[in-house]
């Protein structure tokens, strides 16, 4: 044993929140061209939830945090660091995160947004982590939370059927161990990727300093699932080949939650049995950066996830982003 002390990020709590209205494939089939068999077959997707009026991304991303700092058993004046992954925020500015400090009540510490649309979330908790182990906070809320619904194209069926709305937290606290101690809980490795070249795959056509509007989303689906499969693959290889470890030692993959032939397809190519993937598609269908911690919150809470597993979260989204993150429970 060599002694060494390092510093770990790690899992203290989760939580979620979803909006009150549920819509079915059957329900939305009133208002779109589509059918509930057309969306399953394609999707795997059979319901989604669509926040009201009363509803913003900052109130769910409040719920969600909210119930994390109750399982991490903490106080939210505990909380110096808030990270909120979005593509939906309240305002242009300020930060949906600084919202969200305001509503905990643990105002003064760091707070600020990361926009990586579907892998925000793995932006986020990557950039919480190199926080936490350089010192600059001792605990942080990483949060995804999106109300998608606001702006998508109703009228284009092959994508308003896809997304829905919610939020998902982890609390996070640095915690100094033994280097050598492998069974240690906290984050193990990360990495980011993105390629701008893929723009016009999947983005929104608006914008403040172009059209001065909030825009709406577009999507070269057949592409998008191309790429997906090829980069999510290769970027969960990477994290594995930097912690020393294969597919083998995983006890979960926590996936971003945009298709179920993404998530099949993905698991395939890297041999992954498909009872280790947590899925939540057919019911939360793609909730952007929210997707991540929403499946988490939920296999923690149902008795799926457990202290000691090993948990490899993963997400692609739009620009392309792309990223993983292996951690230990």
């Amino acid at each position: 044993m060599s002694g060494q002390r390092v510093r770990r990020s790690v899992i203290r709590g989760s939580g979620s929140a979803l909006p009150e209205t549920c819509v079915t494939n059957a329900e939305l089939a009133k208002r779109v061209d589509t059918t509930d068999e057309w969306i399953v077959e394609r999707t795997g997707i059979r319901a989604r939830y669509i926040a009201n009026a009363s509803e913003t991304t900052s109130s769910l991303a409040t719920l969600a945090a909210q119930r994390a700092i109750a399982a991490a058993g903490i106080a939210a004046s505990d909380i110096d660091l808030i990270i909120v992954a979005t593509a939906t925020p309240d305002q242009t500015f300020p930060a949906c995160a600084t919202i969200v400090q305001h509503n905990l009540g643990c105002n003064g510490g760091i707070a600020f947004d990361v926009a990586a649309v579907c892998s925000g979330f793995l932006y986020a908790m990557t950039t919480a982590d190199a926080l936490l182990r350089g010192g600059n906070a001792r605990r942080a809320l990483v949060i995804g939370a999106e109300t998608f619904s606001r702006i998508l194209d109703w009228d284009d069926r092959t994508t308003c059927v896809l997304f829905g709305d919610g939020a998902g937290a982890l609390v996070l606290e640095a915690v100094d161990g033994d280097a050598d101690d492998m069974a240690a809980p906290g984050i193990i490795a990360t990495r980011l990727h993105a390629d701008g070249a893929y723009n016009d795959m999947l983005y929104v056509d608006g914008g403040p300093s172009t059209t001065q509007t909030v825009g709406k989303l577009r999507m070269k689906g057949r592409e998008v699932f191309r790429h997906a499969v090829v980069n999510l693959a290769s970027v969960l290889a990477e994290v594995l080949a930097v912690a020393g470890m294969t597919s083998a030692d995983l006890d979960w993959v926590v996936p971003h939650q945009a298709n179920y032939r993404i998530l099949d397809a993905t698991a395939r190519k890297l041999s992954l049995p498909a009872e280790k993937v947590i899925v939540t598609v057919d019911h939360h269908a793609n909730t952007s950066a929210a997707s991540v911690p929403l499946a988490y919150d939920e296999a923690v809470r149902d008795g799926r996830i457990k202290p000691g597993h090993m948990v490899m979260f993963e997400a692609m989204g739009g620009g392309f982003t792309w990223g993983a993150v292996l951690a230990r429970v």
